[in-house]
C-alpha cells in the first residue's frame, strides 16, 4: 500500500508542477499558437510529415509560434526574419540542445557534436573538429579517394545502361556510393555488412536516424520514459550496442595499425589527439565512437538524400537538365570527367543545388534548439527549457522571401549574392550561428561532384514513359528527410571516351 501511494503522489506532482508552471506563464506574453488540449497540449496536431504540419500552422499563427508537447514549451521559427532573432541576434541563448532519449543512448550520453549540450566541452569539441578533422587540408586529403570511388560508381552505372531501356536503381546506387566514400574517410577502408551487423551497415544507421525523430513521449512525459510504453527505449538500446561494438572494433583494428604510414583517416586523427593528451577536455574512446557516428550520419545519409533531391527535381525540368549539361560540355567538354577543380566554375549547377536545398532541405527541422534561460524575443517571452525548433523548409518557401515559391526555378539566383552557409536567412539548410553544420564544405563537394559526374556521363531518362509531372516527391520524415519511393531512371552514355 505504502509503494502504491508513492507511486500516486509522484505521478500527481509530475502532473501538478508543470501545470502550475504553464499557468503562472501565463501572465506573460508568449507566442501565438493555436488552442491545444490539457496534458497532450498539441501533440494530437503533429503527423507523419511534422516539417509540412508545423509549416501550415505557422501560415494561419505566425513565424514565431508557441506549441506544448506534453509538459514542453516549443517555439516554432517559420521566417528568415525569425530565424535571424534565434540564431543570430540571441544566438548565446539558445545555443544548446534539449535532452533527448534517442541522443542519450545512441550518441553516448550526448558526447557528439550534433546533440552535445553547450559548454566548454561542446566548444572545445566543435574546435577541434573544425581545425582537425574537417579543415580544407583533411578534405583536400580525401580527394584521390572521391575520384577513385566515383569512377567505380559511374562504370557501375553504365554497365547497367548497356541493357538499353532498363532502368536503374538511383537511390540505392547513390546511397551505396556515399556510404563507400564515408566509410574510406571515416575509417579508413570499407566494411563489409557481415562486419556490421545482419541487417546491414546502411540499415542500422537509417534505423538510428529514425529512431532519433520519431516523437517519443519519454521527451514530453518525462515519468512516462521509464515506462517505454513505445518500445523506443529498448530498439536505441540494441540499435546502441550494435554502433559501440562495431566501433570497438574498427578502434582496436587501428590500434592494430597505427603505423601504415597512408593518408590519415578520421579514427587516425582521433586516436593520435587521444594518446596525445594534449586536449584541455576529457577524450576518451566514447567521444571517438560519437564523433565516428557523427562524421558517418553527417556524410552518409544528408548527402545522398540531397543528391537524390537534385536528380528528381532535374528529371521533372528536362530544360534544366539541359542547361546543367551544356554548362558541363562547355566547362569540361565531352572528352573526360568532371575533375573537383571544375566545380567553382559550374555556376548554373550551383544555382540548381541552391534551388533544390530551398525546396527540399534534408533536416527541414534542423535539430531542436534549447533556450538556457528566459529571454524575450520580438517582444514575446521565451521560457527558459523551450525548443527551439527552426522550420527551414517553411523558410525556403516562404512568399514574403521568395517568389513562386512552390516553382523549381534555379535562374532566380542570378545576381543575387545568397549562399547556403549561413549569412542569409531566407536560405539556412546547414543552419547558422554558433549551432551550423561545420561539415558544410564536404557535404557541398560531396554533393556537387557526384551529380555533376553523373549528369555529365549520362543522359537520364524516367522510366516507362513516365512524364516529368508524374514523378512521385512525397517525402519520408526523419532526422534527414529522404524520398519515400527510390528514384528510378534509364541512364545513357554520352561522353566520348
Amino acid at each position: 500500500m505504502g509503494v502504491s501511494w508513492i507511486w500516486i503522489m509522484t505521478i500527481v506532482a509530475c502532473i501538478a508542477a508543470p501545470l502550475l508552471h504553464m499557468y503562472t506563464r501565463k501572465k506573460k506574453k508568449l507566442p501565438p499558437g493555436p488552442k491545444g488540449l490539457p496534458i497532450l497540449g498539441h501533440l494530437q496536431m503533429i503527423g507523419k510529415n511534422p516539417h509540412q504540419d508545423l509549416e501550415r500552422m505557422a501560415k494561419q499563427h505566425g513565424p514565431i509560434m508557441y506549441l506544448q508537447f506534453g509538459f514542453v514549451p516549443n517555439i516554432i521559427v517559420s521566417s528568415a526574419a525569425a530565424a535571424e532573432l534565434f540564431l543570430k541576434t540571441y544566438d548565446l541563448v539558445f545555443a544548446s540542445r534539449p535532452p533527448h532519449e534517442a541522443a542519450k543512448y545512441i550518441s553516448w550520453d550526448q558526447k557528439n557534436l550534433s546533440f552535445g549540450k553547450y559548454g566548454a566541452y561542446w566548444r572545445n569539441m566543435r574546435k577541434l573538429c573544425t581545425l582537425e578533422l574537417l579543415s580544407n587540408l583533411k578534405i583536400n586529403s580525401f580527394q584521390p579517394m572521391r575520384k577513385e570511388e566515383l569512377g567505380l560508381f559511374i562504370e557501375a552505372v553504365k554497365e547497367e545502361s548497356h541493357r538499353g531501356t532498363v532502368a536503374v536503381d538511383l537511390s540505392a546506387m547513390v546511397s551505396s556510393l556515399t556510404a563507400e566514400m564515408s566509410c574510406r574517410m571515416v575509417f579508413g577502408k570499407k566494411y563489409e555488412d557481415k562486419d556490421f551487423d545482419e541487417r546491414g551497415f546502411k540499415s542500422v544507421i537509417q534505423e538510428g536516424m529514425k529512431l532519433a525523430a520519431l516523437p517519443n513521449l519519454g521527451d514530453y512525459f518525462p515519468l512516462l520514459g521509464i515506462l517505454d510504453l513505445q518500445g523506443l527505449t529498448k530498439r536505441m538500446k540494441a540499435v546502441a550496442k550494435v554502433f559501440d561494438d562495431f566501433f570497438e572494433k574498427v578502434i582496436d583494428d587501428h590500434v592494430k595499425t597505427s603505423d601504415r604510414g597512408q593518408v590519415k583517416d578520421i579514427v587516425d586523427t582521433m586516436m593520435s589527439i587521444m594518446e596525445s593528451g594534449e586536449t584541455e577536455f576529457q577524450f576518451d574512446r566514447g567521444h571517438v565512437k560519437a564523433i565516428m557516428l557523427d562524421m558517418l550520419s553527417a556524410s552518409m545519409d544528408t548527402a545522398a538524400s540531397t543528391i537524390e533531391w537534385v536528380l528528381s527535381r532535374l528529371l521533372q525540368n528536362p530544360q534544366a537538365m539541359k542547361k546543367v549539361q551544356q554548362e558541363l560540355e562547355e566547362v569540361v567538354g565531352l572528352e573526360r570527367m568532371v575533375e573537383e577543380s571544375d566545380l567553382e566554375k559550374l555556376k548554373y549547377l550551383d544555382m540548381v543545388v541552391k534551388e533544390t536545398f530551398r525546396l527540399h532541405p534534408v533536416a527541414p527541422l534542423l535539430l531542436p534548439h534549447y533556450s538556457m534561460e528566459d529571454c524575450t524575443v520580438d517582444g514575446y517571452h521565451i521560457p527558459k527549457d523551450s525548443r527551439i525548433i527552426v522550420n527551414v523548409r517553411a523558410i525556403g518557401r516562404d512568399p514574403s522571401s521568395w517568389s513562386d515559391p512552390e516553382k523549381f526555378i534555379p535562374e532566380r539566383f542570378v545576381g543575387r549574392d545568397i549562399d547556403v552557409r549561413g549569412q542569409h536567412f531566407e536560405l539556412i539548410p546547414f543552419g547558422s550561428g554558433r549551432r551550423g553544420c561545420p561539415g558544410l564544405q564536404l557535404g557541398l563537394i560531396q554533393v556537387r561532384l557526384i551529380v555533376a559526374q553523373l549528369v555529365h556521363c549520362f543522359d537520364l531518362k524516367l522510366p516507362n514513359g513516365m512524364l516529368p509531372e508524374e514523378l512521385d516527391m512525397t517525402e519520408e520524415f526523419a532526422l534527414v528527410v529522404a524520398r519515400a519511393e527510390h528514384l528510378m531512371a534509364v541512364p545513357m552514355f554520352r561522353l566520348k571516351i
